[in-house]
Formats: structure tokens, sequence, C-alpha cells
């Protein structure tokens, strides 16, 4: 057996053993873990902006994953924004290379009398896209583009972030 092959067999082996468990793992018995049932029980609060449209669309993607038709039993609201700045200027005072940053803060409540705050936390990541001369459609494609994956990127890190509260909040 060459080495290649003996380190992810010896770390496969050695992972469990320290109580490394997969963010989505399954609960026993092959039914949904607790990240997975959780996420399907959240209700997004809506985003009136396209930007929030977008990163609401891939929340609900990732949410809905396992569980479709779960009762909801949370809320989250988000405020998210995106802000862009020009980083390439040419000496005519043309741009020709825009940066977008999105930024989201987040609230998890419960659907209680009380609406407790179970947690809080926010996302942040930056893409950009290339303006090439006279070719405005482009550009505007681009936007939109850019927009998308920074939804994706930030839809990402809510997830992961919900997920981990799921994980560390279940039940015996």
């Amino acid at each position: 057996m060459t080495r290649r092959m003996f380190f992810p067999l010896a770390l496969a082996a050695v992972l469990p053993g320290c109580g490394f468990r997969p963010m989505y793992a399954s609960a026993a018995g092959g039914s949904a873990g607790p990240a997975e049932v959780g996420l399907a029980e959240i209700a997004i609060g809506p985003m009136y902006e396209r930007a929030g449209q977008l990163l609401r669309q891939a929340l609900q993607e990732r949410f809905e994953r396992g569980g479709a038709g779960l009762a909801q039993r949370y809320d989250l609201v988000v405020g998210y924004g995106l802000s862009g700045d020009a980083i390439a200027i040419q000496p005519d005072s043309s741009v020709t290379r825009v940066r977008l940053a999105g930024s989201a803060t987040w609230t998890l409540t419960a659907q209680d009398p009380q609406r407790t705050t179970l947690a809080t936390g926010s996302a942040r990541t930056m893409d950009g896209y290339n303006i090439l001369d006279e070719q405005i459609f482009s550009a505007d494609m681009e936007n939109e583009m850019v927009q998308q994956r920074i939804a994706e990127a930030i839809a990402d890190q809510i997830t992961l972030q919900l997920a981990a509260y799921f994980n560390k909040h279940a039940g015996p």
C-alpha cells in the first residue's frame, strides 16, 4: 500500500474517534440530522431589493434541501446590502474595473410568544468585474452575475453558521 493510499484511510479511521461529524450528517437510522431539520424549519423574511431577492432565493434553495414541507418553527430576518467601488480608473476618468462588496447581518428568532432571539451573525464577501470599452450591455450582464455570485457566497456563509447552531443545540 502506498503512502498516498494509506493517509486518507488513516485519516478516515481517526476522525470519528475525535468527535468529528460532517455538518450535514444524518442522524441514527438514516433520518435527517439536526442541521438539515433545523434549516428546513426556518421561514425567511422578505427582502425587497433585487440583490435581497437573489439572497433570499439562494437561502431558500439551501434550507429546503432536505425537509421541504416541515412546519416553520423559526424566523430569519436578514439585512443585506451591496456597495460598489470603481478600482481601475483610466487617465480619461473612465472606469475599467468595479468591485462589489456584499454584507449581511441576520437574526434567528423562535416563533414563540416571546419571539426569543436564538442566534445572530453576519456574512461578508467581495467580487468584481471588468468594464470593456463601449460594452455597456456586457458590463450590465457581468454586474448581474457578480450580484448572483455574492448572494450565493453570503447564503453559503449564513447556512453554515445556522447549521452549526442547530448541530450545537441539538437535543440528546
